[in-house]
């Protein structure tokens, strides 16, 4: 599969995802589901085979971007009214 069409599809995935981890660790610290999160993902959009094969040539950059749209999805989800029925969830940077 195109790379560019399973980075959009992953991306798509991710305020569900987001919510899956929030209830299955919801004990859990923030820093842990937010590296659930970036776990799931790397392995979702097989970043160790993109790696290999040059689709992503810095994979640190792109880590990092991809930890953003899941802060980014966290704060709009936390700003919903999502978030009052459910409680708000906690998935926090490592910044």
């Amino acid at each position: 599969m195109n790379f560019l069409n399973l980075l959009l599809r992953g991306i798509s995935f991710i305020p569900t995802l987001v919510s899956a981890i929030e209830t299955m660790f919801a004990s859990k610290s923030g820093v842990e589901k937010k590296d659930a999160a970036m776990s799931f993902l790397e392995n979702a959009l097989q970043m160790s085979d993109a790696v290999t094969q040059r689709e992503i040539v810095d994979p640190e950059h792109f880590r990092d971007g991809v930890s953003r749209i899941i802060d980014g999805v966290v704060e709009c989800m936390n700003a919903s009214a999502w978030a009052k029925e459910k409680g708000q969830i906690a998935v926090a940077s490592k910044q």
